[in-house]
């Protein structure tokens, strides 16, 4: 696995962890090195997408109710609902990744981690937001480098 997709996954249990304690984003990050040391090369990008999404949290579920039909963002699985947070946040904020890799990353997450419908959910309400966000997979920072 990548870089990115071992901070995705990091970012997701971190988050996962920040919304069953309740606990200050730095304390849940913090926590979370002490007890899975993981890969160095990804922990900035994990770091990254948890203050990210915690910085803009009322921003990114708004995006998300938005996109998903008849389902509040507290009704959702604490697994789907964390990662579309990321991918939410991803499609907004990091113009520098590729419309098709935060979706491929997110669907890929959610069936890893969540149930058996999860991918579907996931891939469906992120598409919406793209198009929300009017993120294309031609879209990417002049001059950079597309990311996984």
């Amino acid at each position: 696995m990548g870089a990115r997709t071992t901070a995705r996954e990091a970012a997701l249990q971190m988050l996962y962890a920040l919304d069953m304690t309740g606990l200050d984003v730095e304390r849940v990050i913090a926590n979370f090195w002490n007890e899975a040391p993981g890969d160095p090369e990804g922990r900035d990008y994990a770091n990254q997408l948890v203050r990210g999404v915690a910085a803009n949290l009322e921003r990114t579920d708004a995006l998300i109710e938005a996109a998903s039909q008849n389902w509040r963002v507290g009704r959702m699985s604490r697994v789907d609902r964390n990662v579309l947070r990321i991918g939410a946040w991803e499609l907004a904020e990091r113009l520098e990744v590729p419309r098709a890799v935060i979706l491929d990353e997110a669907v890929e997450t959610a069936k890893r981690f969540g149930n058996e419908d999860s991918g579907a959910f996931v891939n469906g309400v992120l598409d919406r937001i793209a198009d929300d966000c009017n993120r294309h997979d031609t879209d990417a920072v002049p001059g950079s480098k597309p990311t996984p």
